[in-house]
């Protein structure tokens, strides 16, 4: 026969596993610029179409490939000219990896032209950012 846990306890039980599930972990700094269509082919999908919230990783988090179908949340943090002071739109966006920037990529992630506009003004071509990788935890509390 199972003892019924008492109800304290399993809400104390149900709040440690959620907390444990949320990453708390503050976002990375680098540099954001911007590419136009067309996105394919792509070094990570070639000709399949992988719509337009999506990015090119650089070299810092490439890793020969392993980044590609990962998604990141990326953030405006600043200007890094002075012909767009204040570029950041204050909202964040989340894109797909689906290709590596090329050699001579001036940013950490290149961005579709979709996705930049929604974080910066496209104006300002390159901005300061913070991302960080999207990881979606499921789980199932099962019920007694």
């Amino acid at each position: 026969m199972a003892m019924a846990m008492p109800k304290a306890a399993s809400f104390a039980l149900a709040v440690a596993l959620v907390l444990a599930m949320v990453s708390l972990v503050a976002g990375a700094p680098g540099f954001a610029t911007f590419y136009t269509p067309s996105y394919t082919p792509s070094a990570c999908y070639g000709y399949e179409d992988q719509g337009t919230m999506i990015a090119a990783a650089s070299d810092a988090f490439w890793n020969g490939g392993e980044a590609c179908g990962h998604r990141y949340v990326v953030k405006c943090k600043g200007a890094t000219n002075e012909g767009v002071p204040h570029p950041c739109t204050g909202r964040s966006v989340t894109v797909k990896i689906v290709d590596l920037c090329p050699a001579g990529c001036a940013g950490t992630i290149d961005l579709s032209q979709e996705a930049f506009a929604i974080i910066a003004n496209p104006d300002a071509g390159r901005v300061k950012i913070e991302y960080r990788r999207y990881v979606r935890h499921t789980f199932n509390l099962l019920a007694s």
